[in-house]
């Protein structure tokens, strides 16, 4: 029972051990790779034009170590941005130091760059700022890439993303030369020269669709001259234009009036429409009928009418009796002879 006892505490203590050693272990590990400081820092800020990318926790660094922390950014009088930030209380920041926006990677990233300035070397008080002029914001690199597009579209996305990096790293200057930077431009080129069948594709293609526009420059001419005379006629009523564009704001409010007027009979309608267009075709023979018979009887009426703009009207066939006092009933037909050949036609 003791052996079984001491074998426990051994085996208990060295389970201890490597708990203890492997927390220390990485304890350092990660203050190593976060490069973390717990010594005493003071506060101090820097004002940019334009901070964007810039967030609570991004590095600040001195000679690309690793020296504080980013704390806050504010917005001042709408045109400038406040950045707060610490610094290590062993780092000196003096009235001449400058800060810098740079890129930390591709991703976007970015870090807070001090360096030693020309002019005076005086510490800064703690909770001073850096003014705007010896600020600067970081590289827009939309606009750098936008200019790359058209040598980007021909490479392969691993030749991109080293160029890519050569020249931020240039243009910021945070290491590699211009030298460098043109041996990867070398090679774009000759990445370039192994394409050179669909760039002389290219290139003829487009000299074919400028010889079509060069046939057609008068035309062209003519349709930009067209244009230009509509623009200019355009600017020329743009305050009749506007003023229609009122008339047109007034119209459309009156109809909406109109509208929300006659919504209800106008609904009463399309409903009664909806019969009658039942009926039609509930009676569409007769309806058929009737267009047929319309020609006739419209010719005899026109036959009618040929004397003058007057009808002239017969009474054929008038038959009736009347009922004396006395209880006789007397004929008419004798009284009221009619016929002729008039009444033959029909």
């Amino acid at each position: 029972m003791s052996v079984l006892d001491k074998r426990t505490a051994g085996d208990l203590a060295k389970l201890l051990v490597f708990i203890v050693v492997t927390t220390l272990a990485t304890g350092v590990l990660v203050i190593t790779i976060g490069n973390l400081t717990f010594g005493a820092s003071r506060e101090y800020r820097a004002e940019f034009v334009d901070a964007t990318g810039v967030v609570k926790g991004d590095d600040v660094r001195i000679a690309g170590v690793k020296v504080g922390t980013v704390k806050d950014i504010e917005i001042r009088d709408r045109t400038r941005a406040l950045v707060t930030f610490s610094v290590a209380e062993g780092s000196a920041v003096r009235e001449s130091t400058t800060a810098s926006i740079r890129y930390r990677n591709l991703v976007g990233q970015r870090y807070i760059s001090l360096a030693e300035g020309v002019g005076d070397t005086e510490p800064l008080d703690e909770g001073d700022t850096i003014p705007v002029g010896r600020t600067k914001p970081a590289l827009d690199l939309t606009v750098l890439f936008n200019g790359f597009k058209p040598l980007f579209q021909a490479l392969s996305p691993s030749d991109i993303n080293q160029l890519s990096y050569e020249i931020v790293q240039v243009f910021q200057g945070e290491g590699g030369t211009l030298e460098s930077l043109l041996g990867h431009t070398a090679s774009v080129t000759s990445t370039l020269a192994d394409r050179d069948e669909v760039i002389s594709s290219l290139i003829t293609n487009l000299n074919d669709v400028l010889d079509h526009l060069g046939d057609r420059d008068d035309q062209l001419s003519q349709l930009i001259v067209n244009f230009k005379t509509l623009v200019g006629g355009l600017k020329d009523d743009r305050e009749a234009i506007l003023s229609s564009l009122d008339q047109i704001s007034l119209l459309s409010e009156q109809t909406a009036d109109l509208v929300t007027g006659i919504k209800e009979p106008f609904v009463d309608d399309v409903k009664q429409l909806r019969r009658l267009a039942t009926n039609i075709d509930d009676n569409k023979g007769e309806l058929d009928r009737a267009l047929q018979v319309l020609p006739i009887k419209l010719e005899k009426v026109g036959r009618t009418a040929i004397y003058g703009s007057w009808f002239n009207f017969y009474l054929c066939h008038f038959e009736g009796k009347v009922k004396l006092p006395a209880g006789i009933e007397v004929p008419l037909d004798d009284a009221f002879k009619t016929g002729g050949k008039r009444c033959d036609l029909g």
